[in-house]
């Protein structure tokens, strides 16, 4: 099913801007699993949203994974994505050119409605932010800019790996920026991104042991007055 998917997206007119590839992307892949019994729940493999995600796929895939993480109130996705993530980022520091999963990711199943629901919501939200990105600045979004950039992906992407709160929304935003900076050979939103999600975890870093010992002190203190 994904190499008829992905001929057929192939042979239209892609359309433009990250979201829209998605959405299009998730769709014609949808409207290729028509032969489903009615009401089943229709899934699509990491594998097959990769090898669906031919031009520019570290960005795109990226970003698709990333997007459960920006929005609140959805719920399992996240811990779906977090590594895989993690493990895209370190590919493109390693200077890949094109995504590889292990087999234990590449079967890992997403539901293709509700990354359609995420989709959906982020064009919403933030669909007037993605249409500002256009290229500026290719050289920093060359292979060698490429491999700097997937380092310091890193960083975020493990901060979404960690299953404590305020890890995982504003860092998720910073690597979607990033990715559609990479998608659309942006490097203004590339370093947005960046500074956005390092931003954060530098604050929860400094602030975090500090909120932490806060609460202890509180919650021993009142214990004792009672």
């Amino acid at each position: 099913m994904a190499d008829n998917t992905m001929n057929e997206f192939a042979a239209t007119t892609a359309p433009r801007g990250a979201l829209a590839k998605i959405d299009a992307i998730l769709k014609l892949y949808l409207d290729g699993a028509g032969a489903n019994p009615a009401g089943a729940k229709v899934t699509i493999t990491l594998g097959e949203l990769s090898d669906l995600m031919e031009e520019r796929a570290f960005g795109l895939l990226l970003l698709v994974l990333a997007l459960p993480c920006c929005l609140p109130f959805v719920y399992v996705l996240p811990q779906l994505v977090a590594l895989p993530m993690l493990v895209l980022s370190a590919q493109m520091a390693s200077g890949r050119r094109a995504p590889w999963l292990p087999e234990t990711l590449r079967k890992r199943a997403l539901p293709v409605a509700g990354l359609l629901d995420v989709v959906a919501r982020a064009k919403r939200y933030g669909g007037w932010l993605e249409r500002l990105a256009h290229p500026r600045f290719a050289s920093l979004t060359g292979d060698r800019a490429t491999r700097v950039i997937g380092l310091l992906l890193i960083v975020p992407c493990a901060s979404i790996l960690v299953p404590l709160p305020l890890t995982n929304t504003v860092p998720g935003i910073g690597v979607a920026l990033a990715s559609i900076g990479l998608i659309e050979r942006d490097a203004l939103f590339v370093i947005l991104g960046l500074l956005v999600a390092m931003t954060w975890i530098a604050i929860l870093v400094v602030g975090g042991p500090a909120l932490l010992y806060f609460l202890i002190d509180f919650l021993f203190t009142r214990g004792s007055a009672a």
